[in-house]
């Protein structure tokens, strides 16, 4: 599956990539689509069998995503966004 995560500042998306790289999972920066918003205009596209690689979510993701033919399906939402 595919998903894409947003993110509170660009340090918060090159960790999260660099997260996803140790673990094997393929992963992109790229700018966030129109359809989502995001705080810092920076998102990370990246493939796996769970929506969140490490277990938990770092604090600096502010949502997660997954890609459906029709549009996305929200995985995870930080309180308060």
């Amino acid at each position: 599956m595919r998903y894409i995560a947003t993110f509170y500042s660009h340090f918060g998306a090159i960790r999260f990539k660099r997260l996803c790289e140790s673990r094997g999972i393929s992963a992109r920066m790229m700018p966030v689509p129109r359809d989502l918003s995001s705080s810092c205009g920076t998102c990370v596209l990246y493939e796996g069998d769970v929506p969140c690689p490490s277990g938990t979510w770092p604090e600096e993701v502010e949502q997660a995503v997954s890609l459906l033919p029709d549009g996305y399906q929200v995985m995870y939402r930080a309180e308060g966004s």
